[in-house]
């Protein structure tokens, strides 16, 4: 599923810390409730950490008691893919940046409303930017 080149994903890992990397490249995950993102309560965006792009909104942020920052909806309906993940017993959905194809964890059915969506993220992929900060 990655959008970018081997030269480009090459760069990344150089300058990516072995975590990012592993989570965003090799399809890995951070361990649960170990994150800091899991609990940021403040407004704001959550970017690709790779690429940069736009992810969630902060509004659409919620505690689902999995571990892992989690939200009921994407920024925009072009913002992630997703693919089948047969790693598991029972298959599961993997999402995607869909920019650069960074792996960022998994999407559930038992959501909130009003999407009854979980986008569980490994928050070790994502760049919080609170309200304000235009970097």
């Amino acid at each position: 599923m990655p959008k970018l080149s081997d030269a480009e994903i090459a760069t990344l890992k150089a300058k990516l810390d072995p975590d990012t990397y592993a989570i965003a490249f090799e399809e890995g995950t951070e361990r649960a409730f170990t994150h800091p993102l899991n609990a940021e309560k403040r407004g704001g965006t959550y970017h690709c950490r790779t690429c940069g792009e736009a992810l969630f909104s902060s509004a659409a942020k919620y505690e689902s008691g999995s571990g892992w920052p989690s939200f009921y909806d994407v920024l925009a309906s072009d913002a992630v893919e997703t693919k089948t993940d047969f790693k598991l017993i029972a298959p599961r959905t993997e999402i995607h940046c869909a920019n650069c194809g960074a792996h960022l964890g998994h999407v559930f059915p038992d959501g909130p409303q009003p999407t009854g969506q979980r986008y569980c993220t490994n928050g070790t992929v994502l760049d919080f930017r609170p309200e304000g900060d235009d970097g």
